[in-house]
This record gives C-alpha cells, sequence and structure tokens, in this order.
C-alpha cells in the first residue's frame, strides 16, 4: 500500500467513526442555526460568512433533513486536513512512518475531532488553514512561485467561511517579512494569489459594505462576552490541552524546533515564524484557545519527520521512543473519544461526567420535545388567535428548531431579534398573537400586552442546558406595548 493509502485509512477510519455515531443525540443549537440560514442564502450573514450555510443547502438538497449527512461533510472535511498533514510531512522529507504519525496527530487532537463531529463553519475553516500550510510548504519546497495562486485560493475559501483567517493571513505576511520568502514580493504570482483571495471574497464584502459591516458589531459584541466571561482568560495555558493533544505537546514542540533549529528546516524557516506570530495575534487580541487548533497541523508534520529520523534505528532507545510515540497517540485517541464523541447514552453516567467537559452534548437535546410543546399550545388556542400568530424565539436554537421541525405541525416561520433572523423582520400583516420561547418572565411582560404562561421547556431526558434552564418558560402574548417597528428596531441583539 502506499504511504498516501496509509493516510486516506487513517482518514477513512476517522470518517467512519463519525458516521456511526453522530446522529446519535440531535441537531446542535448552532447547526439548527445554519441550517435555516441556508434557506435563505445570501452572500454574507451576521454571525459568518456564506459559505457554511451554502454546503447545508447541498446537504439538504441531496439528501434531505438529515442530521447524518449533514455532519458527513464536515468529517469528510476533517478527514482531508488529516491527508494533508500526512503529505505535508512527506513534502518535509518524511517518510510513510512520519506521514502516519504527523496525521494520526491531527487525529487525535481535541480540536479537530470535536469539530468533524458537528456542522460548524470552523470544521472547514480548519481544512482551509491546514491546505495553506501545507500549499506554503510546497512553495518553499519547490521554489515554484505559481504556488502563491493555490495559496491565494484557499485563503479567499477561508475568507468565506471564518472571519479569523485574517489572522493567519497577518502571520503568513509577517513570515514573509522575516526570512527570505520576501524575495517573493518581486513575483507577479504572489500578487496574482492575492488579487485571487480578493475575488473569492468579493461577494462577501460587497454584503458587508451593503449592511454597514454588520459582522463587525457582530464580532465585537461576542468578543466582549467572551472576555467578560472568561473565555478568553487561560489561553497559553490551553495550547497544552485544547487544540492539540496533551499526549501530543512533545510533538509539535519538536516541530517548533525542527522550523527554527534544525539545518534542513532552515529553508522551511517561514512556517515556524507563521506558528509563532499567529499564536502572539491570537494572545494580543485575546482570543479563544481553540482558535489555535488549525495551526498545529504544520508543526505535527515536522515534528514528525524529526522523529523518524532519530527513531530509525534498531537501537533499543530508537524500539522505545517509537512505542512511547504508538502508547502516546492511543492514549491521546482514547481521551479525545471518551469525552467527545457521542457513544453512550443521554444522561447515562459517563454522559453526565463528559458533560462537565464537553458543552455541546446538552445542546443537542430536547429540539423536537421543543416544538411540540409550542404546537400544542398553538393547537389550545381559539381559531381566531390562530389566524395571526407567530412565534417568537429568544436564541438561533429555537428559531432555528421551530423552523426545521415546525413544518411538521403546521407552525409558522419563527420571528427572532437574534442575528440574520433580525433582518428578516415579523411578518406582514403583523402578528397580534404571540408565543413567546425562550425570553425570561420580566422582558415579556414588559414589552408585549397581555402575557400568559402556557407551557415549560423541557426534554425527556430532563437534561439541563439553556433552553431548560435559563429561560423554560413559554408565553401566550399580545403584540408588543410599542408599534410594531419602533420595538424590532430596538430588538436588535447578537448570539
Amino acid at each position: 500500500m502506499s504511504d498516501t493509502g496509509i493516510l486516506v485509512l487513517l482518514a477513512l477510519a476517522r470518517i467512519l467513526l463519525h458516521a456511526f455515531t453522530d446522529g446519535r443525540y440531535g441537531f446542535h443549537r448552532d447547526e439548527l442555526a445554519t441550517v435555516d440560514d441556508a434557506g435563505h442564502l445570501a452572500w454574507g450573514f451576521v454571525a459568518y460568512p456564506p459559505l457554511t450555510p451554502f454546503i447545508a443547502r447541498v446537504s439538504f438538497e441531496l439528501f434531505g433533513p438529515s442530521l447524518a449527512a449533514l455532519r458527513l461533510f464536515g468529517a469528510v472535511a476533517q478527514g482531508a486536513a488529516l491527508v494533508l498533514t500526512g503529505w505535508m510531512a512527506r513534502e518535509l522529507g518524511g517518510k510513510r512512518w512520519a506521514q502516519a504519525i504527523a496525521g494520526a496527530a491531527v487525529a487525535v487532537a481535541p480540536v479537530a475531532l470535536s469539530e468533524g463531529l458537528l456542522f460548524q463553519y470552523i470544521t472547514f475553516d480548519y481544512l482551509w488553514w491546514v491546505a495553506i500550510a501545507y500549499l506554503m510548504i510546497r512553495l518553499l519546497r519547490s521554489e515554484d512561485p505559481r504556488w502563491w495562486l493555490g495559496i491565494g485560493a484557499a485563503v479567499g475559501l477561508g475568507m468565506m467561511t471564518k472571519y479569523t483567517m485574517l489572522f493567519l493571513v497577518a502571520a503568513v505576511a509577517g513570515a514573509v517579512l522575516l526570512t527570505d520568502v520576501r524575495r517573493y514580493l518581486r513575483s507577479r504570482w504572489l500578487w496574482y494569489g492575492v488579487a485571487l483571495s480578493l475575488v473569492v471574497f468579493l461577494p462577501n464584502l460587497i454584503w458587508q459594505m451593503q449592511h454597514q459591516f454588520i459582522s463587525l458589531d457582530f464580532l465585537n459584541d461576542i468578543h466582549a462576552r467572551d472576555i467578560r466571561i472568561g473565555r478568553t482568560s487561560g489561553f497559553l495555558i490551553e495550547q497544552l490541552l485544547v487544540p492539540a493533544s496533551p499526549f501530543t505537546v512533545p510533538l509539535w514542540i519538536t516541530g517548533l524546533y525542527f522550523y527554527f533549529f534544525v539545518p534542513e528546516g532552515k529553508r522551511y524557516r517561514a512556517m515556524g515564524w507563521t506558528f509563532v506570530l499567529v499564536l502572539l495575534l491570537f494572545f494580543i487580541a485575546k482570543g479563544r484557545s481553540y482558535y489555535m487548533g488549525p495551526a498545529y497541523p504544520m508543526l505535527f508534520a515536522s515534528g514528525a519527520v524529526l522523529w523518524e529520523r532519530r527513531l530509525s534505528a534498531q537501537t533499543g532507545w530508537a524500539r522505545f521512543g517509537r512505542a512511547l510515540t504508538y502508547a502516546g497517540l492511543a492514549a491521546g485517541a482514547m481521551l479525545a473519544v471518551a469525552f467527545l464523541v457521542p457513544l453512550t447514552p443521554v444522561n447515562s453516567g459517563w454522559w453526565q461526567i463528559a458533560n462537565h467537559v464537553n458543552s455541546d452534548w446538552r445542546e443537542e437535546v430536547g429540539w423536537p420535545e421543543l416544538v411540540a410543546t409550542v404546537a400544542h399550545i398553538r393547537d389550545s388556542l381559539p381559531s381566531e388567535q390562530r389566524a395571526r400568530l407567530a412565534v417568537l424565539a429568544g436564541n438561533y436554537g429555537e428559531a432555528g428548531a421551530i423552523d426545521l421541525y415546525g413544518s411538521a405541525y403546521g407552525l409558522p416561520k419563527a420571528i427572532s431579534g437574534v442575528n440574520s433572523y433580525w433582518a428578516r423582520g415579523y411578518g406582514d400583516p403583523a402578528p397580534e398573537k404571540l408565543i413567546v420561547v425562550g425570553l425570561s418572565r420580566s422582558f415579556v411582560q414588559r414589552n408585549f400586552e397581555s402575557c400568559e404562561l402556557a407551557g415549560h421547556n423541557t426534554n425527556r431526558f430532563g437534561v439541563k442546558n439553556e433552553e431548560s434552564s435559563d429561560h423554560p418558560d413559554i408565553f401566550v402574548c399580545g403584540p408588543p406595548r410599542r408599534p410594531w417597528p419602533e420595538f424590532w428596531k430596538r430588538f436588535r441583539y447578537y448570539g
């Protein structure tokens, strides 16, 4: 079997793991928002660029509302990132062992594994970062400036996926200036690559201009919230735990050493500077620790190459080193799978333990029950009140669930003030009766006429998540106390 064949087998194993477990619980709250945006395709959305909703639309057109099919796209993206990481090791001079170890390190990385389990924009963002690293190594090895075109295309796709791609672009630019790669500043191919990235990103840029760069407001609001609740604290120490497995720390530190201190790594020093600079930029910007996840494969590749050279001898120490490598990767795999992969029933003993580490699972539970409860409340209303009824949702998960599951009950599409939902408005004619989900009692009593408690959001497992614990009450209300246009203008918020 070829070296690439080994990598493909590793990738297929990852994909099959996802395929057999991805539909065990249900849609995640973030997935519900993305799927709903897929039904309103545009060149931009408040919370993210358009590529991920477009892929969701493709999935729904081909396979219908299948959670397993939707998540398969993310699993394949992560499988591709694994193969590209192995290929990076090959370009750096690694043989089969180095390529397999580099790929396996990606397979057990917590961020990579978790991002392959859900359909989110961060899933595809990971792939574009790894693709750019691979293309940069190809450029540095071959000295063929035409690789800048591929880099430009990947940057453009990355910008159409997640705006943190700008941090990688800034780091690459700094690495170019700090190394002899700056000679390419005189090459037309570098500027062709820059132009290509701008062409790919241009539709979203135009959309942002037309919407007063609303995504900047969103990002500033979410970033301020993350700082306020402590999500950005511990950025540096968490690099040892979250983006890459703690069992691969020696590997990626060796990889960084390769780029800066090994003679064979001098040609690729720009890769080391890229990692250091993007780490520094995220630290200064108070980014969340997992943002660094897609930067580690370039270190896995170089670290595996250096380990292969040091451990290739048939000595006792070399055999011990190889055994220790296998043991570390196996331990990393078991740890990541135990806490990230949905293998156990909801609310089982281990589920409750892992739930303290992995908050995603609890946000995959209870959505069909929520919609069924809303439908039951609607059915209990007099027919004249149902005629101009709307469902007002507090967060995008609730709104997305109403839109995904509500058609089976004949429910209207949800309205909400969160993110892109706000721009879709409250309907014409304006609703006269509201079923309000996910907003506090004080808010609804302050803002709407004649509100009455009509039900509670629960789930059959008794899982406590944001929807069932933070704001479980469901109300039936009249129209806003202010005129609809005035209320709606003040109702916009981000989440």
